[in-house]
């Protein structure tokens, strides 16, 4: 499709400003799709462990910790099994084919930036060719034979990805507006338990972390405020840093912690 534009900017059929806004947005999506499938969407380790809070809070009979049956390891809350990628992922939403990795509390921000940059593809290409269409009257703005067949391709191309992007992103913002990720809410909806839903709404900084507002926009890893909290579990190595960090003398205790472990 950007190679469409291209063409259409340098034959006269559309301005270059446009064209480039077109590329760019292209650009970004490309990025943004390959930053969504090569980060890591949130695997909780072998050495997972729940945090303080997490025990405290579930760590009682009424509410045990869970165990993955398949890894073997410590199950943080709204975390599924992923058959496909043979791991366990933090609040993951869903495996996508497309992306060939799951949609998790990893790569969520990445994955919502593809999902409105395609979307911004999709309007941008269906609104700049149908005003060219109805509104061209002479030849300057016409497009050859082999133009138009390209024309066609992209306005077919651009409707299937509105509408399948736009169904995406309703989807991901319920999931962000009540808390419960595609995966869960089939399950709820098959059990009728949907009303029954106790998850609360995910903030938008544990999705794109609390950077500047610029990063927003672009496929940068997000900085969360409490890593251990959004990820859902922690680490023994993680755990033992907060538990030096304002007790120094802990650093030469005779339990055996060194300066290299708690740099891990």
């Amino acid at each position: 499709s950007a190679f469409t534009f291209t063409a259409l900017a340098r034959s006269g059929g559309i301005p270059i400003f446009l064209a480039c806004v077109y590329v760019i947005l292209c650009v970004m999506a490309l990025a943004c799709h390959a930053k969504t499938t090569f980060t890591d969407p949130g695997s909780v380790p072998q050495a997972a462990v729940p945090n303080e809070r997490m025990r405290r809070e579930m760590g009682t009979p009424d509410s045990p910790l869970s165990m993955c049956s398949q890894c073997q390891t410590f199950k943080p809350p709204f975390s599924h099994h992923c058959r496909i990628c043979n791991r366990c992922v933090s609040r993951m939403d869903h495996h996508c084919p497309w992306m060939n990795n799951c949609v998790g509390v990893g790569n969520m921000k990445h994955f919502i930036l593809f999902l409105v940059y395609t979307w911004s593809c999709s309007v941008f290409s269906l609104l700049l060719l149908g005003w060219n269409y109805f509104m061209c009257s002479d030849e300057d703005c016409a497009f050859n034979v082999f133009l138009t067949q390209l024309v066609r391709l992209v306005t077919i191309l651009s409707l299937g990805a509105l509408l399948f992007t736009s169904s995406m992103i309703m989807n991901v913002t319920f999931g962000l507006m009540t808390g419960i990720g595609t995966i869960d809410r089939l399950k709820k909806k098959a059990n009728d338990t949907i009303g029954d839903a106790v998850e609360e709404p995910i903030p938008l900084k544990d999705v794109f972390g609390i950077g500047a507002y610029w990063t927003f926009l672009f496929p940068i890893d997000p900085i969360f405020d409490n890593y251990d909290q959004v990820m859902g579990f922690s680490t023994p190595q993680r755990l033992l840093r907060e538990e030096t960090k304002g007790d120094p003398m802990k650093m030469n205790s005779p339990s055996g912690v060194s300066k290299d472990m708690l740099s891990i």
